[in-house]
């Protein structure tokens, strides 16, 4: 039963702190973003929306390309071409869902009272 009580402890003493720092207004320390770190210049949301574009089209075509190749005879791998095909389905289901998302988070900010 102590044991018990000794776990909860800690994230207990934890929560207190976050709720100490929310008090006095003190800035949040956060993880860096790994994928930007130690990079000195700018980050363009343009060129990463369209970097991104451009590897789920890639997928896409390599999909393609494997399923072709299936289905001409040139390949016997319909595995390899069956998991492409949902790796490329996947990733393009979810670029449409964070395309709706910031769409949606635009008319949002374009709703509100100036």
């Amino acid at each position: 039963m102590q044991d018990k009580i000794m776990n909860m402890q800690l994230p207990l003493s934890q929560m207190s702190e976050i709720q100490a720092q929310i008090n006095l207004g003190e800035p949040m320390q956060i993880a860096p973003n790994t994928r930007f770190a130690g990079a000195s210049e700018r980050v363009d949301f343009g060129q990463i929306i369209a970097s991104v574009v451009k590897e789920v089209d890639q997928s896409g075509r390599a999909a393609s390309a494997k399923m072709e190749a299936v289905d001409m005879g040139a390949s016997d791998d319909l595995v390899g071409a069956m998991v492409a095909s949902q790796k490329a389905s996947l990733s393009f289901a979810a670029m449409v869902q964070v395309r709706n998302k910031l769409l949606t988070a635009y008319d949002d900010v374009m709703r509100m009272p100036v």
